[in-house]
């Protein structure tokens, strides 16, 4: 194991702030204001389903990666509203300062590739971080004018962006969705090229995930985290925490696979680890979510459904390198947010040593054996201390 994991999950505990980040736009059922984690969460999804449509040829991972990073400066210095007045040269000065801090954190070489790609994402040069700003600016728009009822003020703001600021690039760089914009701004309904628009439909379904609610709570023990701001979350430590894998793995499809496995719980809701279920009802959960799979998938262009359907099968199955370590990725995270809150679901679930170390534990160390043989004795030690 190298010595330097602690500062790995020192980095991965830091940014776990970011779920408190509001940011100015709204869920689509309007019900509350997004945060930055679930919106890199949700950037990452437009990356993977709408990777064809960059005007130039990308790196799809890439793209994902820049998005999952590009917001955690806003920890230190916030969201700051494209409508408001703003210092933007003051606040370029300020995120860099805090991107130094954040990716700091990192062991120097990763920390050193962390800080550089989210300068190149800022910087807008290559044709990767062009198409993921593309993607920043796109998202926002579309959780308007799909909204369920989106207010004037955000729709005032939304055309002042498309005609007149930042959203104008999008003229250029992706014209399909630039013109929808515009014709739905205006009260037209969707329409245009099919493809787009079930690619979008799909994406729109996955803001529900936003919704739904985990047995784990923030570290600040303040509420109960969604699925959406743990899939980015899982994402993060899968891609910090990679070279701890049990095998060596495809990084590209362990993101992938993070980042749509919870997407079932919209229609079958979260399942907690600790609960009791009897293997009934477990038999049933599987197939409730597998038809989730098949009809959230669905909403998808055929080709694309059916391989976004085989990598989220893949993970479930849980035996290909890949799988195994994605599950174990999934398994630590929870352990980080106890330890972090006073215990958390281990207190309300009643749960001991033997029983974590049989539903996590095992897993953990089937696919990340370091990453296990680094928490045991920091989760044991917990369990010593408050459970008698």
């Amino acid at each position: 194991m190298r010595p330097d994991i602690d500062d790995q999950f020192k980095f991965l505990n830091d940014i776990e702030k970011l779920r408190g980040v509001q940011r100015n736009n709204r869920l689509l059922d309007g019900s509350r204001q997004e945060n930055s984690a679930e919106h890199s969460w949700h950037l990452a999804l437009f990356a993977l389903t709408l990777a064809d449509y960059a005007p130039r040829p990308i790196n799809p991972t890439r793209v994902m990666q820049m998005l999952l990073l590009h917001d955690v400066v806003e920890i230190d210095v916030g969201d700051h509203p494209i409508h408001l007045q703003t210092d933007w040269k003051a606040i370029a000065a300020a995120e860099q300062k805090a991107a130094m801090r954040i990716f700091g954190q990192l062991p120097e070489p990763q920390g050193k590739a962390f800080l550089s790609l989210w300068q190149e994402f800022e910087a807008a040069t290559s044709a990767d971080a062009v198409f993921a700003k593309v993607l920043d600016f796109t998202q926002p728009l579309t959780q308007v004018v799909f909204a369920d009822t989106p207010s004037q003020e955000h729709i005032r703001i939304c055309r002042e962006a498309v005609l007149n600021g930042r959203s104008m690039r999008l003229k250029d760089d992706f014209p399909e969705v630039y013109q929808l914009v515009l014709n739905m701004l205006d009260g037209n309904a969707a329409s245009g090229n099919t493809t787009l628009l079930s690619r979008l439909a799909f994406l729109n379904e996955a803001d529900k995930l936003k919704s739904i609610y985990r047995a784990s709570k923030l570290c600040d023990g303040s509420r109960h985290e969604n699925s959406a701001e743990h899939s980015w979350h899982i994402m993060l430590y899968a891609w910090v925490l990679a070279e701890h894998a049990e095998q060596p793995v495809d990084l590209n499809r362990v993101l992938m696979m993070l980042l749509l496995h919870d997407l079932v719980e919209i229609d079958a809701g979260d399942t907690p680890i600790h609960g009791k279920i009897s293997a009934e009802d477990l038999a049933a959960l599987e197939a409730s979510e597998d038809a989730a799979a098949t009809r959230i998938f669905g909403l998808l262009p055929a080709e694309q459904g059916t391989a976004f359907l085989q990598i989220w099968r893949e993970f479930e199955a849980a035996e290909s390198e890949d799988a195994r370590f994605a599950k174990a990725i999934d398994r630590v995270q929870p352990l980080t947010l106890n330890l972090a809150n006073g215990g958390g679901s281990w207190v309300e679930y009643n749960v001991s040593m033997a029983q974590l170390n049989e539903r996590v534990g095992r897993k953990v160390e089937n696919g990340a054996p370091a990453v296990w043989a680094y928490m045991k004795p920091i989760v044991q030690k917990w369990f010593q201390a408050n459970v008698h």
